[in-house]
C-alpha cells in the first residue's frame, strides 16, 4: 500500500496532476496500490513553483519469508542489477559539480542529453525480484541508494563476512565517468556517494547464481555476477578490486 503527501504554497492543478500520475505509474511498476494521501496548500511556506513530496509504503510478508541476511555465508555469489542513472541519490554532489563545471544541461553524454541522463526515473525492481523468488531463495538484498556500494552492502551482511566486488565485471555508465571527471571526484568517493551503475545487489547460494541470472535477464534486467561473499579480514566490510591499493 502506498500513500503520498504533496505540499505547496499555491496549488497548481496541472503540476499536481502530473506528479500524482507519475506516482501512479511507479505504483504499477511496484505492484503497489495507491490508496490515498494528502495535498496541503500552505501559502508563505514555499517559493512560487516549489513543492514538497513524500511517500509512505507498507507491505506484509510471512515471517518465514523475511530476508534479513542471516543466511549469508562465505562463497555466496553477488548479482548486480543495472541502475537507470543516479537513482535519486547523490544530488548534493551532482548539483555542486554542475555549478562548478558550468555545464550545459543540453550537452550530450554518449548520445543522451546531460539533463535526461541525470533525471532518468529510478528503476523499480520489484516484479523481477519477486519472479526470481518464486523459485530461488535470496539470502540478502541491498538497494544501492545513498551511501553507494560501500555503505549499503554491509547493512545486509553478518559481522563475520565481507563482500568482494569485481570492478571489472561491468562498464560504468558514461554519466558517472562524466561526473567523476568534471568534479575531480576520487574513486572511493564515487563508490560511497553514487551507485556507479549498480541499482541493486542480490546475494544467493553459489549453485543458484547461473539460474538466477537467467531468470532476471529473461525478466528484462541487465544482471551480472559482480562479486562474492568472503570471510571478513582486517575489518573490511566491502572490498572493491580497483580500491585494493
Amino acid at each position: 500500500l502506498f500513500l503520498d503527501y504533496y505540499a505547496t504554497g499555491k496549488l497548481d492543478i496541472d503540476v499536481a496532476a502530473n506528479v500524482v500520475t507519475g506516482i501512479g505509474e511507479g505504483c504499477l511498476l511496484a505492484g503497489a496500490a495507491l490508496v490515498g494521501g494528502e495535498t496541503a496548500e500552505m501559502p508563505g511556506m514555499y517559493h512560487d513553483g516549489d513543492y514538497d513530496l513524500a511517500g509512505f509504503c507498507v507491505g506484509v510478508v510471512e515471517e518465514a519469508d523475511i530476508i534479513d541476511g542471516t543466511n549469508v555465508k562465505a562463497g555466496d555469489k553477488l548479482i548486480a542489477l543495472a541502475s537507470s542513472g543516479p537513482h535519486s541519490n547523490g544530488y548534493s554532489l551532482i548539483r555542486k559539480i554542475l555549478e562548478v563545471s558550468e555545464a550545459d544541461l543540453n550537452l550530450e553524454v554518449e548520445g543522451v542529453a546531460l539533463k535526461d541522463a541525470l533525471m532518468a526515473p529510478t528503476k523499480i525492481y520489484v516484479k523481477s525480484i519477486l519472479k526470481l523468488m518464486e523459485s530461488i531463495k535470496v539470502n540478502a538484498l541491498a538497494h544501492i541508494t545513498g551511501g553507494g556500494l560501500l555503505e549499503n552492502i554491509p547493512r545486509v551482511l553478518p559481522e563475520s563476512t565481507s563482500a568482494y566486488i569485481d570492478a571489472a565485471s561491468w562498464t560504468r555508465p558514461a554519466i558517472f565517468d562524466w561526473l567523476q571527471e568534471q568534479g575531480n571526484v576520487e574513486q572511493e568517493e564515487m563508490y560511497r556517494v553514487l551507485n556507479c551503475g549498480v541499482g541493486m545487489v542480490l546475494c544467493l547460494d553459489e549453485d543458484k547464481a547461473d539460474a538466477a541470472l537467467k531468470i532476471l535477464q529473461d525478466a528484462g534486467e541487465e544482471a551480472w555476477i559482480i562479486g562474492e561473499i568472503r570471510d571478513k579480514q582486517d575489518d573490511l566490510e566491502v572490498l572493491i578490486s580497483d580500491l585494493e591499493a
